[in-house]
Formats: structure tokens, sequence, C-alpha cells
């Protein structure tokens, strides 16, 4: 009923703990909550309370193995019980140290380029292995594979999801949200079957800022999404960081606006960690230095050719003008770069190279 009531604030749900003795289900007794100084939707709610809603979600928790966590339980994150703002319920799947644990948020667009995706994938796979854990907020794009990278890297990601744990969005993410369920933790702020809002995606990424140390941007549009989370962060002092990319690229002006607002420039993961004073073994080094091994030396025209495409999308047409080289050799490199993964083919017929 707590978790459901609605215009409860954290101060309010303090206030009424606190006026119950320290027990939450006393707090629904009426003579105990119509002391508390409550918004009026909330006592409307309390007095008026829809028992088969209640029942409702008791057994989808009881099925779904989903815990409710008010912001006065000890288990509550910490740093996001400092939040302005801090959701006065969540509720969560998986593992409740996960979300307690030293965080890094990982946010970006729903459509980088496959460069991007790369880094956050290789950037979250490293963070995985220094100790922390990877915090998106499991949309498409820069979200996902953040995850995916954390996963790969064998350590805790936490996803923080805009609707209800019962309507996981977007759907094509089930399966990928089944493994961070297993290796880290799930956890929402929507009750079940709540129909989405796109306030409750805005809170969202105000949520991830506040769970995390730092956040880090990989990719966003000046007026992306992902710089909610940033700003959030920033008004509860935790650090930002961004990655900086083509002045060209309407993908790097996100990045690039909050740099010059003060957030550190970031060119590789070890800058982050760095920054967190957070220690790193010799191990997880010796790890981080096989990963980042040179790949094998390719021909002069393969040089040339990714030299022409640097780390900027271009069409055969482009990169046939920049190299002087036939059409035909051009289109037939850039298929072997492709199954070499060096490059990926993108829409309007260009091509984008991968770090």
């Amino acid at each position: 009923m707590l978790a459901r009531s609605p215009a409860l604030e954290c101060t309010h749900l303090a206030a009424l703990i606190s006026a119950a003795g320290g027990a939450p289900e006393r707090a629904l007794e009426p003579r105990i909550w119509r002391e508390v100084a409550l918004p009026p939707p909330t006592r409307a709610f309390l007095a008026a309370c829809d028992e088969a809603t209640i029942d409702a979600d008791l057994a989808w928790l009881k099925d779904s193995a989903t815990r409710i966590l008010l912001c006065t339980d000890p288990d509550y994150p910490p740093l996001l019980r400092q939040f302005a703002g801090a959701p006065p319920v969540l509720y969560l799947q998986g593992s409740l140290a996960a979300v307690s644990s030293a965080q890094l948020a990982m946010v970006g667009s729903r459509n980088p380029t496959p460069s991007g995706s790369a880094t956050a994938r290789e950037f979250a796979a490293w963070f995985a292995r220094a100790g922390l854990t990877v915090t998106s907020g499991l949309n498409f794009g820069i979200d996902a594979a953040s995850h995916e990278g954390a996963l790969s890297g064998g350590g805790q990601t936490v996803a923080v999801c805009g609707g209800g744990l019962d309507r996981l969005y977007p759907a094509e993410h089930s399966s990928l949200a089944a493994r961070i369920r297993a290796e880290g933790a799930l956890i929402s702020e929507v009750p079940p079957r709540s129909v989405p809002q796109r306030r409750h995606f805005e809170r969202r990424n105000r949520i991830i800022g506040g769970l995390c140390l730092g956040v880090l941007v990989v990719e966003a549009a000046r007026y992306g999404a992902a710089l909610i989370s940033a700003r959030a962060a920033a008004e509860s002092g935790r650090e930002v960081f961004a990655i900086p990319g083509s002045i060209h690229s309407p993908l790097s002006r996100g990045c690039h606006q909050l740099i010059k607002q003060g957030a550190k420039l970031v060119e590789e993961a070890a800058d982050v960690v760095s920054e967190l004073r957070i220690l790193v073994s010799k191990d997880e080094l010796t790890v981080r230095q096989s990963v980042t091994e040179k790949p094998p030396a390719l021909d002069k025209e393969y040089e040339m050719l990714l030299d022409a495409l640097a780390f900027e999308p271009a069409t055969t047409d482009v990169l046939v003008a920049r190299t002087h080289l036939p059409s035909q050799s051009v289109a037939s490199m850039l298929l072997i770069l492709e199954l070499e993964g060096r490059v990926a083919a993108l829409p309007g017929g260009r091509y984008g190279r991968l770090p």
C-alpha cells in the first residue's frame, strides 16, 4: 500500500514510519497516518485503497521473487538515499548487494555508432574486472552495450527500468534482463501493471545518476536523455565523465557540452578508475593489457583505407575519392575489413570504423 501511494516522498514516508514507531505495517493504521502531514492524494488513497490491486501486487511479488525496498530500510541503496528526489520505494529483482555496491553509470545514445557501442562494451568489461558495478537503463544502444560489456567482464550490472518490472521495456531485451537479474539486479520505482509514461523514464535517468559514484557518457546528442543522468549526478556532487568524439558528429555534441561544463574528459577506462581513486590489482591490469594488444598489421592499401575512413562514417564513393583506389577494390576491401571486425556497415551505404 505504501509503494502504491501517490505523491508520497521520502520525507513523508520517513515521518509516517517514525510516527508508527518504525513499523511499516502500523503506518497503515488510520489513527497513525491521519496524524502525519501527507499530501491529499496520499490520504485519499490510504482511506480508500483498492484491495484487489494490493492482492494482485502481493501475488506478483511472490511469483516474481520481487522485493520492495522503502527509503527508510537499512538495505536501501546508501548513495541514492542521499540524493535529492530519491524514490520512496524501489522494486528489486536479483542481488540486493549489487544495488549497494560501488557503481558507475554508463549512458548514451539509443542509436550509437558502431565505434560507440564497441567502446561502451570494452569500457564496461574493464570496469567490471576492476570491481565496479556498471549501472544503466536497459535501453537500446549504449545502455545495452554497457550491460553486455559488464557481463562479459564477469562483473555485476544493475538495470534501472523506466516501467514496471512485470513489463520490461524494451521487450526485445527480455533475455538480457534475465542475465542481469542473475548477475546483478533489476530495479524500478514503478508499480506493476503501470502504463509506461515519459515521466517514468525521466525519473529513471535521475535515479541512475543518484545510485552511482559517477556517470560516464559515451555518446550523446546535445539534448539527449543521457544528459539527465549526468546533470543529476553533478547536482549531487558525483563525478561526471565524457568521451569526446568528432566535432562533425551529432553524437559527440552532448559529450563536448558536458566537458565544457566541467566533466572529466576520458580517453581510456583507467582515467575513470583513477579519478574515482579505485585500486585495481596487477592481475586486472594484465587482463586489460592483453585485451588491448594491437591486431595483426594490414597491407599498405588497407591501412590507407582505414586512415581515410578515420572514425567518421563515410560512403564508398567518399573513400574512393580520398584514396584514389578503384571503387571495386574499395568495396572488396571494406567487406574483408568488416569480416575482420575492423569496420561496420551503417545505414545509407556508409561504413564506420571500430576501435
